[in-house]
């Protein structure tokens, strides 16, 4: 009976182990020219954060508008900023990519749909929120208020939400009404093992 092939190659990769160890190597013993290198105490990866960084990151954005920095933004000025820091990834439109889609009204009564900004999203400052903290993706956190207030003013815009002259900032954006606002229940319990 001839041995299986997955067996004759395991055992003779076993064997070209052992052979290149060297004569003088044992089982279980490390010869000086395989032994791992000593660990660093650090690794040193990433740079250290300054608390500027660390202050663009740190929002919290309420459905009321709560936590909205000062600043304002137009469609116009926003048509500008989507051009150059947004249209790379989500089309320059916004209704391109089937995943990465902003612009779009259409209902999504049946799963899975494409969400957008303009049939899902239930509060517009999530925009604000949202963007701050993961837009563009290539470098988050560094559009200033305007620039963001701006953007989303354009593609809340797009969506058929606002008027083309609006202009959105700390009073105008969680005035903005969205479509999906009541497809969506507040968790609102005080106790994490209470279900519903």
């Amino acid at each position: 009976m001839r041995p299986r092939p997955q067996v004759a190659f395991g055992s003779l990769l076993v064997l070209v182990t052992f052979a290149a160890c060297g004569a003088a190597d044992r089982p279980g013993e490390a010869s000086a020219a395989v032994a791992a290198p000593a660990l660093p105490e650090r690794f040193g990866l990433g740079t250290p954060v300054d608390e500027a960084r660390i202050a663009a990151w740190d929002v919290d954005i309420r459905p009321d508008g709560t936590g909205l920095p000062p600043g304002s933004g137009s469609v116009e000025d926003g048509a500008a900023v989507y051009l150059l820091r947004c249209a790379a990834c989500h089309g320059p439109t916004g209704t391109e990519g089937p995943n990465n889609r902003l612009v779009g009204t259409e209902a999504w009564e049946d799963f899975p749909a494409t969400r957008t900004v303009g049939n899902y999203w239930p509060f517009a400052t999530t925009l604000y929120d949202y963007i701050v903290r993961a837009m563009p993706q290539d470098s988050p956190g560094t559009l200033s208020a305007d620039e963001t207030y701006a953007v989303i003013a354009w593609i809340l815009h797009r969506n058929e939400l606002i008027g083309a002259d609006a202009v959105m900032d700390a009073s105008t954006l969680p005035a903005v009404e969205m479509p999906a606002r009541d497809r969506f229940v507040v968790d609102d319990r005080l106790e994490s093992n209470v279900v519903r």
